[in-house]
C-alpha cells in the first residue's frame, strides 16, 4: 500500500521508539546482571579481549586455521561460561538476548527485501485509526467466547457458526472466503467478526472494518465530494486491497440506486481480487433479498457461506 512521507515517517517514528526502548531495556539488564554476578562482567569483557586477539592474529597472517579453531572453542567456553553464571544468578539463559517488538524484521520494519507483515499491519492502524477495529477486538475475541447465552436451537447455530469462523481462520491464507452473519440484535454475530479479526491480524493479514454506514458514506464522498477525492483516495484504494473487510450491521445504511450499485461494484472488485469479506446483519434473508437487487443477491448466496445465530440479546443478559 502506498504511503505519503508524512505517514511513512510517523509509521517509522514508532520503529525508532521501539529500537530506543529495547536498547535501554536490554542495558538495564545487562547492568542488573553485572552488579548482582561481577564474574559474568569479567567474562563478558573475556570475550572482547578475546577478539581483539584474534582479530590481531588475522592481520598478521599467520597460523590462521590454528588461530580460527583455538578463537570458536575459546568462544565457545566463554558462552558456556556465561550462560552457566546467568542460570547461577537466577537470570534465565536468553536474559541478555536482543530485545525486539518484532523479531521477523528486529524493529526495522523490513525483512527479507520487503516490509515486514508488522509495518503492514502498522499502515492498516494508522488509516483506519478512527474504524474502533483496536477497540473492537479487545473484547470480542475467541478467549471471552461463551456458550452460557445459548441453548436448543439457539446453541447449535451459534457453534455451527464458531465452527464456521474458525475453519475459515485455517484456511483463510489458501484463498478468498467470504462469510454472512445475519440475525436478531445482540445475537453475537459482531463479536464473531472481532473474533475473526484478531486472528487473521495475528496471523499478519491486513483488515479493515467498517459499520455498513461508514462505508456507504466513504463511498458517497468519494464518488460526488471532488474536494475530498485526492484525500479519500488511498483508503478508497486500501478497500479493495486489503486481505480482509469487515462490514458490520449491513441494512442501517440509505438505500437508494446508488448504494446498491456501490455495494455490488465493492462484492465484485473483492471476489474478483480474490479478497475475503465477512458481513453481519440484523435482517433476515427475506429482507435482504427485497432491500437489494437480485444481483446483489445471487452474489452474496453464490459466494458467502451464511450462517444465522439466534436467541436472546446476549449485551442485555449481559447487564441483567
Amino acid at each position: 500500500m502506498t504511503l505519503t512521507n508524512s505517514q511513512f515517517d510517523s509509521i517509522q517514528r514508532e520503529y525508532d521508539a521501539a529500537q530506543l526502548k529495547n536498547r535501554q531495556l536490554s542495558e538495564k539488564r545487562r547492568q542488573e546482571v553485572f552488579a548482582r554476578c561481577p564474574a559474568y562482567e569479567e567474562a563478558a569483557s573475556e570475550v572482547a579481549s578475546l577478539s581483539v586477539r584474534f582479530g590481531k592474529l588475522m592481520l598478521m597472517g599467520t597460523g590462521e586455521e590454528a588461530s580460527a579453531e583455538s578463537y570458536r572453542e575459546a568462544l565457545s567456553a566463554l558462552s558456556q561460561k556465561k550462560e552457566r553464571l546467568l542460570l547461577e544468578s537466577g537470570f534465565p539463559a536468553d536474559y541478555l538476548e536482543p530485545l525486539y517488538d518484532c523479531a521477523d524484521c528486529q524493529d526495522t520494519g523490513f525483512a527479507h527485501g520487503r516490509r515486514c507483515h508488522c509495518f503492514e499491519q502498522k499502515i492498516i492502524n494508522l488509516l483506519y485509526s478512527q474504524s474502533n477495529l483496536q477497540k473492537l477486538i479487545a473484547t470480542e475475541n475467541f478467549s471471552s467466547l461463551s456458550y452460557d447465552y445459548y441453548q436448543g436451537e439457539d446453541l447449535e447455530n451459534f457453534k455451527k457458526a464458531v465452527e464456521t469462523s474458525l475453519s475459515f481462520i485455517k484456511h483463510f491464507s489458501n484463498g478468498c472466503q467470504n462469510l454472512l452473519f445475519f440475525g436478531e440484535v445482540g445475537t453475537g454475530k459482531s463479536f464473531l467478526s472481532g473474533c475473526i479479526a484478531k486472528e487473521i491480524l495475528d496471523r499478519g493479514f491486513s483488515v479493515v472494518y467498517f459499520s455498513a454506514s461508514a462505508l456507504f458514506n466513504l463511498l458517497s464522498r468519494y464518488s460526488f465530494e471532488a474536494g475530498s477525492k485526492e484525500m479519500l483516495y488511498k483508503t478508497y484504494e486500501d478497500l479493495y486491497n486489503c486481505d480482509l473487510v469487515i462490514v458490520d450491521d449491513l441494512g442501517t445504511e440509505l438505500s437508494n440506486s446508488f448504494t446498491n450499485s456501490q455495494f455490488f461494484a465493492f462484492l465484485n472488485e473483492r471476489q474478483l481480487a480474490g479478497k475475503s469479506v465477512i458481513i453481519s446483519t440484523n435482517l433476515s434473508l427475506e429482507k435482504l433479498k427485497t432491500r437489494y437487487s437480485e444481483r446483489i443477491f445471487s452474489r452474496l448466496t453464490g459466494n458467502f457461506i451464511f450462517r444465522k445465530l439466534s436467541g436472546p440479546d446476549i449485551r442485555t443478559c449481559r447487564n441483567i
